[in-house]
């Protein structure tokens, strides 16, 4: 018998044991109604899938989960589909089944002493935000796909988003995990603990591993006081070397209060108000660099912007800081991080553009963007770098818009060859080639070609341990090696 002949029988029987698990309105098989998550953000993969089935509970991941094992049919978890280098889309063969968690969606638990929520995985991450805010407490994690993304995807991938540099990235966040593991067995880690010296920290495996160690479905969430006053300030700066020496300074001067300190170039912004509704240049002369500077403090009396005055002042005198705009209230601080969001959005009227999220040391930050810059410009004349993002904790997202007279297609057609020239430089500098959208799909291959030898074992025999059959989300983060 042909292996596809075999393999579509066993997505068959196995189609039939999940429906008499979830019910057959939590299996979907119909191609228009699969097609939005068998796609990429992106649009650079599209997979395919026999089907789809959405749980709608611990215990029905788990059976669904020992079925997909017992019928050695490999599975990808998917949240909000809202990854960046294809890590919840399958792979055009069409023998995984995907795994959506969209529907567990409760918040089980808000203890507002112990400073924690717990939720499910299908959560969306700005409903926990507004949970938490309910009970005038704050939960940080926050990035621009706040508003469809799920938290199983964001634990999945430990996403960073614009409050790592107070906060810490979404492992920082996080004190316990429920998790299904590749046989179906559940790990019950759901402990709202922040001392426990008992052994291996189990739940730091599955934070960041894509799902190819077992399926999140609920975690307990750190919580942090809501901040009573916010300082949001848009500030022109000479140069990156500038930006640094002014985060160093604002951390000093305002007692560890900064929040967000976001690198904004001035093609960006360009980008920005040229295409983007409510976009507008917020100072009276162009600069060739700036950071979006956010604050938060535990008091109301003024005293936090009043420090931050000072710092940009003393900032001004040393010509460090050419201009500065302070938000007079919430709809000016609003604008300013409109402008922020709007260079992700101005590049999409520019032609092509080859991304790249990579970090380095803050003190590199200066020195990758022009050693990034000078790689790119010998490898394509004309391309135009907008190099922004999260300079505070050293992430920078190297864009690369085509030149204004290249195709679009001959342009993207080169993104791998542009990327590794930018993984490159990435490498030699000490830093990562993700700082915050995982590896996924897309970058295996590079992550096997950089990583030193130790590095990958490791890696793969954790991998081999908890997933031995290489079901769990197979191809993605790592290959397990024969």
């Amino acid at each position: 018998m042909p292996e596809g002949t075999r393999i579509h029988e066993r997505h068959a029987r196995l189609k039939d044991a999940l429906v008499g698990v979830v019910g057959s309105r939590n299996l979907i098989a119909e191609a228009q109604a699969l097609e939005p998550h068998l796609r990429d953000w992106r649009g650079r993969y599209v997979g395919r899938t026999p089907f789809m089935v959405r749980p709608g509970s611990t215990a029905e991941v788990a059976e669904v989960v020992r079925l997909c094992a017992e019928a050695r049919v490999p599975m990808v978890p998917q949240g909000g589909n809202t990854g960046l280098v294809a890590g919840a889309i399958p792979f055009e063969a069409g023998e995984e089944v995907v795994v959506n968690l969209g529907r567990l969606n409760r918040i089980r638990d808000l203890d507002a002493a112990n400073f924690t929520v717990t939720v499910e995985a299908g959560c969306i991450l700005q409903d926990i935000q507004a949970a938490a805010a309910e009970a005038d407490r704050l939960f940080p994690l926050s990035l621009g796909a706040e508003g469809t993304c799920q938290i199983g995807g964001n634990l999945a991938t430990n996403a960073g988003g614009v409050q790592v540099l107070r906060y810490g990235n979404a492992r920082e966040l996080v004190l316990g995990l429920e998790v299904v593991l590749p046989d179906g067995q559940v790990w019950d880690g759901l402990r709202g603990l922040r001392k426990d010296n008992t052994g291996y920290d189990l739940k730091q495996l599955f934070i960041g591993a894509e799902g190819t160690l077992g399926i999140i479905t609920a975690a307990v969430l750190e919580l942090f006081a809501r901040p009573r006053e916010t300082v949001t300030a848009f500030v022109a700066v000479p140069s990156p070397e500038a930006a640094v020496e002014l985060l160093g300074r604002t951390r000093s001067g305002t007692g560890e209060a900064v929040t967000s300190f976001e690198l904004i170039p001035r093609i960006g912004l360009e980008m920005a108000v040229r295409h983007v509704e409510g976009c507008s240049d917020p100072l009276a002369e162009p600069s060739p660099w700036y950071v979006l500077i956010e604050l938060y403090g535990g008091r109301e009396d003024g005293s936090l912007g009043a420090a931050l005055e000072t710092v940009l002042a003393r900032a001004f005198e040393d010509a460090l800081v050419p201009d500065a705009a302070l938000a007079q209230n919430a709809q000016q601080a609003a604008d300013f991080w409109r402008l922020r969001e709007g260079i992700v959005e101005g590049q999409l009227y520019e032609g092509g553009s080859i991304k790249n999220d990579v970090s380095v040391a803050v003190s590199r930050v200066p020195a990758f963007i022009a050693t990034a810059s000078a790689e790119v410009e010998r490898l394509c004349p004309g391309i135009r770098p907008v190099a922004f993002g999260h300079v505070g904790d050293g992430n920078v997202h190297f864009n690369l818009s085509q030149p204004e007279s290249a195709e679009r297609d001959d342009f993207l057609a080169r993104w791998d060859e542009i990327a590794h020239a930018v993984h490159d430089v990435t490498a030699r500098m000490g830093g990562s080639i993700s700082a915050e959208h995982g590896l996924g799909r897309m970058k295996v291959q590079e992550a096997e070609r950089l990583k030193s030898p130790v590095e990958l074992a490791m890696m793969r025999a954790v991998k081999r341990c908890f997933d031995p059959r290489n079901l769990m989300n197979p191809g993605k983060l790592v290959d397990p090696g024969s």
